[in-house]
């Protein structure tokens, strides 16, 4: 009967006593307080019914060449390395059983308190996963961990289920110092329910409504003995999303005790913020909360109770146009920052992962209600530099904590780095090759229609995204042109009440802002859809080229002197600068991104080279080592050092000219580029002097080298000869450690075979390359090399730039 109450049948004087930290008018609070009865009076509230519903997992496969399939297929690698014995160890510690094989470490460690969040994570991770697979052997697997952990709750026969004793949970309820036993025990239901509505798992439903049985037990047992109050101070811990997977439980159970159970896990003193329409989140850490309101979108679906839809509303309002940074992530050292203030939290420590996919969440629900394209477009930038981004390349279980925003900074040199497979488990590994545009200037979509899909009239809606424009675009189906909407119209929005006012033209903003001078209204661009309805047949074939181009967005920062702060965009893909620190673009003269930032031909990366040498029983490659040219063991791939030990040959003469093989360009004058240099080339600076890096302008002949074979004799080898000093070489000496810098020196008349040793370098391919989207832009000092940021992973780089005229 209270299921559509705000809390609980006492909860008036609870709400009324637990307003927001930002002390409101009189009028404000009488007015909420009218609001919040009449949303109470109006007697059982359903659904409009009207909400878009997802394509099940299980009718969905990925391209296992794009971008999100070689993901996914990382992800699918890591779950089958996971032990089922060291998973649940704890698990069997804490219910007196034995225990097989070793314990995880990490954050999965006998000694940690959060121990059993992460099996949590693997078995809505496992679910998620074989429906999208259906691969047997982890079906197998996760099988088993459900199996293993049943075995532990009826050895236990309380319905408690955790890796850690129940003891944790005493400290919880008498405000003790306890870290997050409820986050833990959120992960563990939402993955046994996941096993359960994905995979069909009977055993895992039993196992969950046994557990919420005892914790309902528990929070009943606080509130009968002390107050609903002392309850809800108890929650100013990370409880993780319990309103969430409780609310999703009683969808599936229809159980009133889960939906009022649910109910006491919607945190009054944060929701209530977000009631009132206050803006006032900075402090709040950011991923205790996010999950909450995420819950609080649940209790919208299963209640109708329109309050929380505005909550979840007004919340992804705030925190995409006061808290986000261009990846869409949130958050510096885990916490709210204050709004439009972002220019001063560039660091190591931002967008902690999590909270970026628990946004997804937020974005994904309102675009389902709303069918609004702001939403998905949210979603697109965020999955796609926010998420894939924190999985190092393939990798198999290298995951990153922290998605630094920072100037030179990088992922593997952040405080936390990289994690490791088996010891590290941090709550980014809940979280979870390329594929881009071919051709730098548009991005085509298809779609062809099967004979099961035959004969059925439809609406298909494909979205026109904010980040693309109108000239260039074409959509067709078959041999048929389909006029194409505008991708955008301005909206004037209220953020008071978040309703849409009306659409209208850029002109007249200032005009309504004067006329409403009483509410705070913002504006902004929304996309469109591309609709199309039709009779399909079998081979229809729909398609629709977007163009893509660059563009700059300014930080969330209302002070002037960082209007100047910048991210650069190519459509859905934010762009990094590898750099060493600097962060500054002159664009002087020029009237548009084009005319300072160059695309890079995808067909460059043939002509990369590195050049290497064996001494000492090491492998040594030559190195931009600050500007100076040095020798430096060989580098592991998609590092720092790896990008500084590679070059492009530039044929002299012609910047354009290209070669299909390295090796076709022995016997040809050639320039050094350095990988990371962009515009500069290596240089000589006489003879028995050391090789440097500088402009590429200079006229002296200084920078050109006749690449020989090499005078070792060896087929593999090669020797730099200069042009313009007949008989002198790039020369390394003998027997040399790290660090020693590289010089021109002159062969002698007689046969000198260390020499000739030191002269000679084995051609190989570059040990990095340029990434298919690959920009130059124009620096204080130098080019920097663009890339969106999911393809860098130890290298240092840079999201925001300073981009001054």
């Amino acid at each position: 009967m209270f299921s559509h109450y705000h809390l609980i049948p006492t909860d008036d004087s609870a709400w009324s006593n637990l307003l927001p930290r930002k002390v409101l008018r009189e009028e404000d609070e009488y007015s909420w307080a009218v609001m919040y009865r009449q949303m109470k009076n109006q007697g059982t509230l359903k659904l409009s019914g009207d909400f878009l519903k997802e394509v099940s997992l299980h009718d969905v496969r990925l391209d296992m060449n794009s971008m999100h399939g070689r993901a996914q297929q990382t992800n699918l690698e890591y779950l089958l390395m996971l032990d089922v014995d060291s998973l649940v160890w704890s698990f069997r510690k804490t219910a007196g059983l034995p225990t097989p094989g070793e314990a995880y470490g990490g954050w999965e460690a006998p000694d940690c308190e959060l121990r059993g969040h992460f099996v949590g994570h693997y078995l809505s991770a496992s679910a998620l996963m074989w429906s999208s697979t259906y691969n047997d052997t982890l079906k197998q697997k996760m099988s088993a961990v459900v199996s293993a952990l049943s075995v532990c709750q009826h050895k236990m026969g309380t319905g408690y289920l955790s890796a850690f004793p129940s003891e944790q949970f005493d400290r919880f309820e008498a405000i003790k110092p306890v870290w997050a036993p409820y986050y833990t025990i959120h992960k563990i239901l939402a993955g046994l329910l996941d096993q359960y509505t994905l995979s069909g798992n009977a055993e895992a439903l039993k196992m969950t409504t046994w557990m919420v049985e005892y914790f309902y037990n528990r929070v009943q047992n606080v509130i009968s003995k002390y107050s609903v109050e002392r309850h809800y101070q108890s929650l100013n811990e990370e409880t993780g999303g319990m309103n969430d997977v409780l609310y999703r439980l009683y969808s599936v159970t229809g159980d009133v005790k889960h939906l009022l159970l649910a109910h006491l896990f919607d945190k009054p003193c944060f929701l209530g913020i977000l009631a009132v329409q206050a803006d006032d989140i900075s402090g709040f850490h950011a991923n205790t909360h996010i999950p909450v309101v995420i819950g609080s979108q649940m209790r919208y679906e299963i209640t109708g109770d329109p309050l929380y839809k505005e909550i979840g509303t007004f919340f992804m309002e705030i925190v995409n146009s006061s808290h986000s940074y261009a990846t869409g992530g949130t958050s510096v050292s885990e916490f709210w920052s204050q709004p439009k203030r972002l220019a001063s939290t560039l660091e190591m420590e931002n967008e902690e992962s999590c909270t970026t996919y628990n946004m997804l969440k937020v974005s994904r629900l309102l675009f389902t209600w709303t069918k609004e394209i702001a939403y998905a477009d949210y979603y697109e930038r965020a999955l796609t530099n926010g998420v894939l981004s924190i999985q190092r390349g393939t990798e198999p279980g290298v995951m990153i904590y922290m998605l630094p925003q920072g100037r030179g900074v990088s992922k593997a040199k952040s405080y936390h780095g990289w994690g490791t497979k088996y010891a590290s488990f941090w709550c980014c590994y809940g979280t979870e090759g390329r594929k881009f545009p071919s051709y730098w200037r548009m991005l085509s979509w298809k779609l062809a229609v099967s004979s099961m899909e035959a004969g059925q009239a439809s609406n298909l809606n494909l979205r026109i995204p904010s980040w693309t424009h109108a000239d260039g675009a074409k959509g067709s189906v078959n041999a048929e042109r389909l006029p194409l909407p505008a991708p955008g119209h301005l909206v004037l929005h209220s953020c008071i009440f978040g309703e849409t006012i009306e659409f209208i033209s850029l002109s007249k903003v200032k005009e309504k802002r004067r006329e409403k001078d009483n509410l705070d209204y913002w504006y902004g661009e929304a996309g469109n859809f591309l609709s199309v309805t039709r009779n399909w047949r079998a081979g229809d074939k729909l398609t629709l080229e977007l163009p893509i181009s660059l563009r700059t967005e300014a930080i969330k920062d209302d002070r002037a002197e960082y209007a100047s702060v910048q991210a650069i965009l190519y459509g859905p893909y934010l762009l990094a600068g590898h750099t060493s620190g600097d962060w500054d673009i002159k664009t002087e003269s020029a009237s548009s991104l084009s005319d300072w930032i160059s695309p890079i031909p995808a067909a460059y990366s043939t002509s990369l080279v590195s050049l290497s040498q064996e001494s000492g029983g090491s492998t040594f490659v030559i190195t931009n080592s600050n500007q100076s040219i040095t020798m430096e063991k060989l580098p592991g791939s998609g590092s720092d050092s790896a990008d500084h030990a590679t070059f492009r040959l530039i044929l002299n003469g012609s910047s354009s000219e290209k070669v299909s093989r390295t090796r076709d360009a022995i016997g040809r004058s050639v320039m050094l580029e350095p990988f990371d240099f962009p515009g500069m080339v290596v240089v000589h600076q006489g003879t028995d002097k050391n090789l440097a890096v500088a402009d590429s302008l200079s006229d002296d002949g200084s920078s050109v080298f006749h690449l020989v074979t090499g005078l070792d004799g060896r087929a593999e080898t090669v020797s730099l000869e200069s042009d313009s000093n007949e008989g002198c070489f790039v020369y390394s000496g003998l027997n040399y450690n790290s660090g020693t810098t590289m010089k021109l020196s002159c062969k002698s008349d007689s046969s000198d075979d260390d020499f000739n040793q030191a002269a000679s370098f084995v051609l190989s391919k570059g040990i990095s390359e340029y990434h298919p989207i690959s920009f130059v832009a124009k620096g204080v000092r130098k080019n920097f090399l663009l890339a969106p940021l999911l393809s860098f992973q130890d290298q240092s780089y840079t999201i925001y730039f300073n981009i001054q005229d």
